[in-house]
């Protein structure tokens, strides 16, 4: 039998945290569940992890990283405001449509009071200012209507979490399945049709 290094078990042991997570929450999850899932005894797995605690800081940590790197705005000042919006919306549906696990985590650190997210309201927040005053910028260049940037975003995350969240009503209703790459793309078109029309901003 192939002995796994550890490199390839902290990759098993977090894809099974996903799962757990994604399915019951930080509360409902358990050790015994992700260990089993990884392929580990629940000693080994706390050998790798420390605690439940620090495996899904870890996670939500992941997920920040990863919805921060498609976000800044700033380091994209030679687009126009229609692609970089565009952008944006693409790069955050991939994002739901290959990772509705690790989305849906955030939705259910939410809906459960969000205690274990206070570490990265302040990063996320200093994020959210920049690209809220680079949308303002547009906005008294007369690129975009005079709008709310915090609101622009919201509606932005809300759409696009839509599909890892509701990933099967998706799927029913468009008689599709969303790793269909026809059903993405007209998602994404539709989407960004309805956002850039609304944002008074031509079609890219």
């Amino acid at each position: 039998m192939r002995i796994k290094n550890r490199e390839e078990i902290n990759k098993n042991i977090l894809a099974a945290a996903i799962i757990e997570f994604s399915q019951h929450g930080y509360i409902g999850a358990s050790t015994k569940a992700i260990a089993e899932r990884a392929g580990l005894t629940k000693s080994q797995l706390h050998y790798y992890i420390g605690s439940k605690n620090s495996l899904y800081q870890k996670v939500l940590g992941m997920l920040f990283d990863a919805w921060g790197n498609l976000a800044d705005f700033s380091v994209q000042g030679n687009l126009s405001p229609s692609k970089i919006i565009s952008n944006y919306i693409e790069m955050k549906l991939n994002f739901a449509f290959k990772h509705k696990e690790l989305s849906r985590i955030f939705t259910v650190e939410i809906i459960s009071g969000g205690e274990n997210l206070l570490v990265f309201w302040p990063e996320a927040m200093k994020l959210l200012k920049t690209n809220v005053k680079v949308i303002n910028g547009w906005i008294e260049k007369d690129q975009i209507r005079a709008l709310d940037g915090r609101l622009l975003l919201m509606n932005i995350w809300a759409l696009t979490q839509y599909y890892a969240d509701y990933a099967l009503q998706a799927e029913v209703i468009l008689e599709g399945s969303l790793d269909d790459l026809q059903v993405q793309n007209k998602v994404k078109e539709e989407l960004k049709t309805s956002i850039l029309l609304g944002c008074g901003l031509p079609l890219e």
